[in-house]
């Protein structure tokens, strides 16, 4: 039964081969990319053999670790693809044992696998100092080899068994990409850094915390065996082996559970009421809001834009701390950057309604109350996150008088942002992901627009907002007595932008309908 598993993977890969050019060429340099990333990662452990003992005690733990943590996550929050999905043999009488055995064995059968399955056996190169610590290390690579292929069978299959909707799966991609960007400049820090002088004993403490948890233990057996420590390498052994014994009666009770859970036809959400329209005024501004309302809370392209919005403030304020800059000053950061990506968001709003912006051009001169409608829900978001965020941010800075300073400057930012995006997203408006496709796809644009909205409307922000921001620099440096100049032009400054973009905005949109209704059906 295991061959025939084996045999339909086998299939299913050579079906690949015979899908467009262009597929074909993505998969020719995936297995490329693979066959470099096995040869690179064999290299490394080879070379590590004569390295010094603590240097490769680092790289194999702590990369090992590393590896084993993505195959456990990576397919959850990414939601990757199950061709070998259990519940496809719900109806052909095979026991759950078999089809637990069969699929897992199917996986190795794939590039991740292999790769990482030959890693794990240039580990035993590694440690093959002495015949003790190179049975050991034969014991740990398979161990860790069948470890990583066994948690991620288990989390392509609880992606697929669990995220079954869109929605769901647009969510698990959206964490996915935070945590991307989240861990990509901190690894840049820590690299760049290198953690002062104390680099090394902040690797080794790191390994040694690894060497005793589930996804580190099985690449630290060999090491501490290496080390003469026979005892601790025993102990690890136990709690790789106790590891892969539980991954293995999770992925067999997983099977039983899809056995017996076909896929089905999603729910179909009633909703009783009007909804935002029945709570927005009734004017065309309110029906305006209540539609830009209604596609925030059900359409993931919206919210996904928000992704942005809180990453950038944290890197900003990682980098600030890293550099020595005190707390009290990056402290007052985070709001006024998140405000600035905040009001930006409404640069080409129109563009996400494709076809249904006719709804709006057909009405007849309803350019304010469009221009008024689609900020609503940035609005909304903003007043909490201003009045709230700026209160927090001169708690953290114990500098309670730049509280004024902190608002006018983030307010300034969300109208003056808001203001210039009204304009842009009549004038300029660039294609954008369609409704119902992946919030993470954007069409090609061949022209400027793109270039114009984006970049203009976001410079724009910022130096439109520098009066306020600057006045808010000489409160903290020169004379507290600035906080409230900067809350004032701030406050000044924003309103002005505002009316003006709002008013300019709804005047070319008048004008420029069918030209919106075009660019909005590009793709």
């Amino acid at each position: 039964m295991v061959a025939e598993f084996l045999r339909l993977r086998l299939r299913l890969l050579g079906n690949t081969f015979r899908r467009s050019a262009s597929q074909q060429v993505g998969i020719v340099l995936g297995v490329v990319y693979g066959v470099i990333m096995a040869i690179a990662l064999v290299g490394v452990l080879f070379g590590l053999r004569g390295a010094d003992p603590d240097a490769a005690r680092n790289i194999v733990v702590i990369g090992g670790s590393a590896v084993l943590l993505g195959f456990l996550v990576l397919p959850v929050v990414f939601n990757a693809r199950d061709s070998m999905d259990p519940r496809a043999f719900s109806l052909y009488g095979v026991t759950e044992d078999r089809v637990a055995v069969g699929v897992f064995v199917a996986a190795f059968v794939s590039v991740p696998s292999v790769v990482v399955t030959l890693a794990s056996l240039a580990t035993i190169v590694t440690w093959s100092q002495s015949p003790g610590s190179a049975v050991l290390a034969v014991l740990s690579a398979v161990i860790g080899a069948v470890t990583c292929v066994l948690a991620a069978r288990i989390s392509v299959s609880l992606s697929a068994f669990a995220f079954s909707t869109r929605r769901a799966r647009e969510v698990g991609a959206t964490v996915g990409v935070l945590l991307v960007l989240l861990a990509v400049p901190a690894l840049l820090l820590l690299v760049i850094t290198a953690w002062g002088a104390d680099g090394r004993s902040f690797f080794s403490a790191l390994e040694s915390i690894l060497g005793w948890t589930p996804i580190g233990a099985v690449w630290a057996i060999p090491a501490d065996a290496a080390n003469g420590e026979w005892v601790l390498a025993v102990l690890k052994l136990l709690i790789a082996l106790a590891t892969l014994a539980l991954l293995w009666l999770g992925w067999k009770g997983l099977v039983s559970l899809m056995l017996v859970t076909p896929g089905g036809p999603s729910e179909v959400r009633e909703h009783a009421g009007l909804g935002w329209f029945g709570r927005m005024p009734a004017t065309p501004a309110g029906a305006v809001a209540a539609r830009s309302l209604t596609y925030w809370g059900r359409d993931t392209r919206y919210p996904t834009q928000l992704v942005i919005v809180p990453v950038v403030p944290l890197i900003t304020v990682l980098v600030f701390v890293f550099v020595g800059v005190p707390i009290e000053y990056t402290a007052l950061l985070p709001i006024p950057i998140m405000c600035v990506f905040l009001g930006w968001v409404v640069h080409n709003d129109v563009a996400f309604d494709n076809t249904a912006i006719w709804l709006h051009i057909v009405s007849g001169r309803l350019g304010l109350a469009d221009r008024i409608g689609r900020m609503i829900p940035a609005v909304l978001i903003a007043i909490p996150l201003i009045g709230l965020g700026s209160f927090l941010s001169v708690l953290f800075a114990n500098n309670p008088d730049a509280l004024p300073a902190v608002l006018g400057a983030s307010t300034c930012l969300v109208l003056t942002g808001l203001g210039l995006g009204s304009i842009f997203s009549a004038r300029f408006p660039y294609p954008a992901t369609r409704p119902h496709d992946s919030a993470f796809t954007q069409p090609q644009s061949t022209g400027a627009a793109s270039v114009l909205a984006q970049g203009f409307s976001l410079v724009g922000t910022i130096v439109l907002s520098l009066p306020s921001i600057v006045y808010g620099v000489m409160g903290v440096f020169v004379d507290p007595d600035y906080f409230w100049v900067s809350l004032w032009t701030g406050l000044g400054v924003g309103i002005v932008v505002l009316v003006a973009g709002v008013s300019i905005g709804a005047r070319v949109f008048n004008q420029r309908g069918p030209e919106i209704l075009a660019a909005a059906q590009r793709n």
